[in-house]
């Protein structure tokens, strides 16, 4: 692997502290990271160098999945860190950044390979990336690279505003746009799992009847108020994560995709996904928001009643979604998505139903968080929710890489300069594309806004979606737990992954 300057905008920030630094040193661990490394850390308070180093190294024991013991391994990880003020708004920042970089390469005589890592608030992106260009800190004879996390953008508009800009300062090649879905083992590995699955239970000539995609949270808007009530689950959740989702799936069926085709795939899914109209937006999405309930046992309040909430937000917290892809494989098939805060549980679950002419179900159930797996389950259907009963379930064994964490790939594949399991601009056109007329009816108010319980699945128009068109939501266990609900026979079944 080349050497590398790692230059981290928001080296304060929470997201460094519970993702950036325990990924960077599993991967120091793993010998994964450049021989020579180095990793300016930006922030706009005074610290020194040793106060840096000790903030990272109590960042490592409080949120690395490996144990942070050995102390000479600590500290050999932390020799690469060094600390810099910087204000994003001061342009002579930049250049003083610019030296203290250049002297740092010359000093491990390591070729000018710069990534720039912007984990501060989105409206800083422009900014930076335009002082970046000013300033000259990528003009290097080696590669540079601006790595962004999401939101890109918070609607069509802005989202193209902001690519224009990016633009003037790095190629598109150059910039890697973060979606953690992307980097989730499950997710990457998904198509060969799917394709063996689907040769073991003999389902690659069945019919898919419907698709459904859940991604629940029992948390509420927690200490992200100030983002959360302009973002809305369509912004932080549905535009970028369920689409994303959504095209990795329809991807990799009914064929397997090579990996090298992944993003030209991903953009034929987003140009064929049948287009919304503004005043029919109400008959395919369901949005909702939650109130007071009880979530594990406690009481919790409604939205609105979240610190830092107004009273009259009619933000949203919940949605659902049908969803059509006009290709021959997809025509007939009706894709259902929801997302949603303060739900009954916390999971993140494709469910591909096949058709069937009996009264049994076949299910192929891709469980991607908190548990992960690929299963096959042949169940009851009927009026009573029988797919309670549950007689045969078949478990594809998954094992996640020694626990590995999505931001570990993400940055590796960064720095190796691999493109793959990142957002192009084309997908986030598209994508935005899409859900704008969804915002243009939620602007207006053509789409109402349902009050849900906290601890419930959702809006109860939710399940009407689903019911139109004879289906259901699989596994809302309205009356059972969850763990006498999915009891029964299963058969596993061992692949290489």
């Amino acid at each position: 692997m080349e050497p590398a300057t790692f230059v981290l905008f928001g080296a304060t920030g929470d997201l460094a502290k519970r993702k950036i630094y325990p990924a960077l040193f599993q991967l120091f661990v793993d010998q994964k990271l450049p021989s020579s490394f180095s990793l300016i850390g930006l922030g706009r308070r005074e610290l020194s160098h040793e106060t840096f180093r000790s903030n990272v190294e109590q960042s490592l024991i409080t949120f690395s999945r490996s144990e942070v013991k050995d102390a000479d391994v600590v500290k050999k990880f932390l020799r690469a860190f060094r600390y810099h003020v910087l204000d994003v708004d001061r342009k002579e920042d930049y250049t003083k950044l610019l030296q203290v970089i250049e002297e740092r390469e010359e000093e491990l005589n390591i070729t000018p390979n710069r990534m720039f890592y912007l984990s501060v608030g989105p409206e800083f992106f422009e900014t930076i990336a335009a002082n970046i260009h000013e300033s000259g800190l990528g003009s290097a004879n080696g590669w540079k690279r601006l790595v962004i996390e999401k939101p890109f953008g918070h609607d069509l508009v802005s989202a193209r505003k902001l690519n224009h800009k990016l633009n003037q300062a790095f190629d598109e090649a150059e910039i890697y746009r973060i979606d953690h879905y992307l980097g989730k083992p499950m997710v990457q590995q998904m198509g060969q799992l799917l394709h063996s699955a689907l040769s073991e239970q003999d389902l690659r000539t069945r019919d898919i009847a419907s698709i459904q995609i859940s991604a629940n949270e029992t948390l509420g808007v927690e200490e992200r108020a100030g983002y959360y009530d302009h973002a809305g689950a369509i912004r932080d959740m549905f535009q970028n994560h369920m689409l994303q989702l959504l095209m990795m799936l329809t991807i990799e069926l009914p064929n397997r995709s090579a990996v090298e085709e992944v993003g030209k795939l991903k953009r034929k899914v987003m140009k064929t996904l049948k287009p919304l109209n503004k005043m029919d937006v109400s008959h395919h999405i369901v949005r909702g928001q939650y109130g007071a309930g009880e979530i594990k046992g406690g009481q919790v309040v409604g939205y609105t009643d979240e610190p830092g909430i107004a009273l009259e937000s009619q933000n949203d917290t919940f949605i659902a979604a049908r969803l059509q892809v006009n290709d021959p494989f997809w025509k007939d098939t009706p894709i259902y998505i929801r997302t949603g805060k303060r739900l009954k549980e916390k999971v993140t679950r494709i469910v591909i139903e096949y058709k069937s002419r009996g009264p049994l179900k076949d299910l192929l159930i891709v469980e991607i968080g908190p548990n992960e797996g690929i299963f096959f389950q042949r169940s009851q259907s009927g009026q009573e929710r029988s797919d309670i009963e549950m007689p045969v379930r078949s478990q594809l064994s998954f094992t996640k890489e020694g626990g590995k964490d999505a931001y570990e790939t993400l940055i590796h594949d960064a720095l190796i300069g691999d493109k793959t399991y990142f957002a192009h601009w084309d997908e986030v056109e598209l994508s935005w594309e899409w859900v704008q007329p969804i915002l243009d009816a939620y602007r207006e108010n053509l789409t109402p806004l349902h009050i849900y319980p906290a601890g419930s699945y959702g809006p109860h128009e939710a399940d009407e979606l689903l019911e139109r068109d004879g289906f259901h939501w699989w596994f809302d266990f309205k009356n059972v737990s969850n763990n006498d609900a999915t009891k029964g026979d299963i058969h596993t079944y061992e692949y290489n992954t």
